[in-house]
């Protein structure tokens, strides 16, 4: 299953009810399950970005839908990264023309 990284900052609502934080993570992994994905870690973070958090899903469609839900909450936004595991950077390097 393709592998993500969300890069999360707070809005100004998601500051405002932070002490919501733990539940909204538990509802976004109900939300990504029932997409057929999984959120593997989240980390909140220093700097630039609030939180970090490495999902799988089955597909891109399926991790935009979940974005796109989440982020409609207004508690976030998120910027989504696709991530290739080593053993598939090494095939892709391989496979260069």
């Amino acid at each position: 299953m393709p592998t993500y990284i969300l890069l999360t900052r707070f809005t100004q609502q998601g500051r405002k009810n932070i002490k919501d934080g733990p539940a909204r993570i538990e509802a976004a992994r109900k939300t990504l399950e029932s997409l057929g994905g999984k959120i593997r870690s989240i980390h909140l973070t220093l700097g630039q970005y609030d939180s970090v958090a490495v999902v799988e899903a089955p597909d891109d469609e399926a991790l935009a839908r979940f974005s796109i839900a989440t982020g409609a909450k207004g508690n976030v936004q998120i910027e989504s990264l696709r991530a290739f595991d080593e053993k598939q950077y090494k095939s892709l390097i391989s496979n260069m023309p």
